[in-house]
């Protein structure tokens, strides 16, 4: 069976939204998170609703990355699967993109940004 699975990325998803809604996040390029944060028009003090809102609107069909997960080549994150879905969410007109990794009950967000691939 091709990973990952319908019930892995359901399991993925509810880790994601228990490590946010603790505020257990923690940004792997922050400066390119902040520039992302700038062209989607919200401030950053605002990320972890911006993360609430999109973790509650994706499910395992939104899943945009590779099967089986791409691995971080990141220094910080290095070897840990990578989580990628699209999504449309009401605080945002266009399809939006985001990537992210968990490790020992916390979220590192990779990207966040307007997508870019055919959806949207």
């Amino acid at each position: 069976m091709a990973r990952p699975s319908h019930k892995e990325l359901t399991g993925k998803l509810k880790t994601a939204l228990q490590c946010v809604h603790a505020n257990r996040i923690l940004l792997v390029e922050p400066v390119v998170i902040a520039a992302d944060a700038i062209e989607l028009d919200y401030p950053l003090s605002e990320l972890q609703t911006v993360l609430l809102d999109l973790l509650n609107c994706t499910g395992p069909e939104h899943y945009a990355g590779n099967r089986p997960p791409a691995k971080s080549y990141e220094t910080r994150i290095k070897s840990l699967e990578l989580w990628a879905f699209s999504v449309t969410c009401p605080r945002f007109t266009p399809y939006i993109y985001y990537k992210f990794a968990l490790h020992e009950n916390w979220f590192f967000l990779v990207s966040l940004h307007p997508s870019r691939g055919t959806r949207g």
